[in-house]
């Protein structure tokens, strides 16, 4: 995660404390990066094991699937960095791994923000053709050209960061210690631009079009007199679009306090105790994002739930679990092998719910 210093434009947040900070703050922040790197490698692993068992079971993934599963790639991903950022929490801001770890773990860093809010916007747009176009672009939302499209964000993102390839590198500290930092040539103009180039093309331009877009389905939704599709159609569409709603607001509540940090210390040459306080704890909001998602999903989608049951289930375990009509409680009865696969098959048949 990419930040200023007093020095240079450095990876990770923990070269903003000062030396002042009490021993206590940076106890804290290891504590709590630990349990969001934690909470988020198994909840991402959930989500992409479960997607992936889907199609092992031979049903097709969705177009939902495709942007959720390498979304929580992405996710974890981004979560391998935090090991090192730990790493400088406890060393004060030093770098001890190497100048080609440094470029792939800052390159790694950058690359998994951007490419995580271009597959949001991505999925904000797949939203719209579903919701205010589903017969007349329904040729367009499939499965290949998702991950055409998936192919395409990776591209863009690795071309947004090309800074981040060229400047990359070791900056010399006291004592003959090293930081890993982006080398800028003109450190006061080149980070005053390079802020508002990742500003506008990680956080803002996308904020913007994720909004617009939103606002025409909702009012698509309101006032919308065409001819409707078939009712359980229209409940899993509302049911997708509310997921990528909720998943879309965390991200941008989660990244609004850095990016916001990260132009405020553009007119900030001494960064006070509280200021890196507060960089911190939105750092760490930046971190939480990628281990919250598999949890909204979860929550908001009983088809991952099923999924995901349906996934643990060991395979030479060939029962059936139904609700009970009577008492509440659950009724258990085998049924055979080939039933069970073809009734799997069937109910992961594309579906515009799966798997948020």
């Amino acid at each position: 995660m990419d930040f200023h210093s007093d020095s240079n434009y450095s990876y990770g947040g923990s070269n903003l404390t000062t030396g002042d900070e009490p021993p206590h703050c940076g106890a804290s922040l290891l504590i709590i990066f630990g349990i969001i790197f934690f909470l988020g490698i198994i909840g991402n692993s959930i989500v992409m094991y479960t997607i992936l068992k889907k199609t092992k079971c031979h049903a097709m993934q969705t177009v939902p699937d495709i942007f959720i599963l390498n979304l929580s790639i992405v996710d974890l991903l981004f979560l391998l960095g935090m090991p090192f950022l730990i790493h400088q929490l406890l060393g004060n801001g030093t770098w001890h791994f190497g100048a080609a770890m440094c470029t792939v773990i800052t390159v790694l860093d950058s690359n998994s923000q951007i490419v995580s809010t271009y597959i949001l916007t991505a999925m904000t747009l797949d939203r719209y053709l579903a919701t205010v176009h589903p017969i007349r672009f329904n040729y367009v939302r499939t499965p290949c050209v998702a991950v055409l499209v998936i192919g395409l964000v990776w591209v863009l993102s690795l071309l947004t960061i090309i800074p981040v390839w060229m400047y990359a590198g070791l900056m010399p500290l006291t004592d003959g210690l090293v930081a890993c930092a982006l080398l800028l040539p003109d450190l006061v103009s080149d980070t005053y631009w390079f802020t508002l180039y990742q500003f506008f093309l990680a956080f803002a331009i996308p904020l913007v079009v994720i909004c617009l877009v939103f606002f025409k389905i909702l009012q698509h939704m309101s006032t919308s007199v065409a001819p409707l599709p078939p009712r359980s159609l229209r409940v899993r569409t509302r049911k997708v679009t509310r997921m990528a709603v909720t998943i879309c607001l965390a991200f941008f509540i989660c990244w609004a306090p850095y990016y916001i940090l990260q132009l405020v210390h553009l007119g900030v040459q001494n960064p006070s105790l509280a200021f890196s306080y507060a960089y911190n704890i939105a750092i760490s909001m930046g971190y939480a994002n990628s281990c919250i998602n598999p949890f909204l999903y979860i929550v908001l989608s009983e088809t991952f739930k099923r999924q995901f049951v349906r996934a643990l289930r060991p395979i030479n375990r060939k029962f059936r679990v139904n609700p009970s009509t009577t008492d509440g409680g659950v009724s258990v009865r085998m049924i055979p092998e080939g039933a069970q696969r073809e009734r799997a098959s069937r109910e992961m048949l594309p579906s515009e719910e799966s798997p948020a």
